[in-house]
């Protein structure tokens, strides 16, 4: 039990060390909370910096929902830990204690988690993202689709339901964050 809370309390931690705004600080962009669209993730640094910027955030961002996972692996951690690890990392990014509790939106902390705990899903979640992101180029509409399938995913590949269920609640809060995105895509105002 002390093993497998002090693994969560790293990866929480580590999920609220956030990218873009220390890479902000480091390539003296503008910070990404308050410039474009207020969300410290790699889409928004993309628009305020260009793609090195943003290829920084988003490998720092998919790093800490990785690594953790990984761990719990190496530490042969109960695949309901591993999966409330890899969890505990997106709220990290989501709710980050060392920014006040304003985080990004998790889509590559949450892809990344989803690809150490079981790389098939990872797979399936990270094709049906590119899908969607291709055919109708709205990267946002690409998360809510392949988000809102991960969990039937997970279900299908572990006959889980507790696992599944980590990733259901994950899901839902990822497109929760998205709010602002489906009220821009019902309208069609959705860049």
């Amino acid at each position: 039990m002390l093993e497998s809370f002090i693994l969560l309390c790293f990866a929480y931690l580590l999920g609220s060390i956030s990218s873009a705004i220390l890479l902000s600080k480091i390539m003296g962009f503008a910070d990404p909370r308050t410039a474009g669209s207020n969300n410290p993730g790699a889409t928004n640094v993309l628009r305020i910096a260009g793609k090195k910027a943003a290829f920084f955030t988003l490998a720092g961002d998919f790093l800490k929902g990785l690594l953790p996972v990984l761990l719990a692996h190496l530490l042969q951690a109960d695949p309901l830990v591993i999966a409330l690890t890899g969890f505990a990392a997106f709220i990290g990014h989501c709710f980050p204690i060392f920014f006040r509790f304003k985080g990004g939106k998790g889509v590559a902390t949450a892809m990344a988690a989803t690809i150490a705990f079981n790389w098939i899903a990872g797979a399936t979640l990270v094709a049906i993202w590119l899908l969607f992101a291709k055919v109708f180029r709205i990267s946002s509409l690409a998360a809510i689709v392949s988000f809102s399938l991960l969990p039937l995913v997970v279900f299908w590949l572990t006959a889980k339901l507790s696992t599944a269920s980590v990733f259901a609640v994950m899901s839902a809060l990822l497109i929760w964050r998205h709010k602002s995105n489906i009220q821009r895509l019902i309208r069609g105002t959705e860049s």
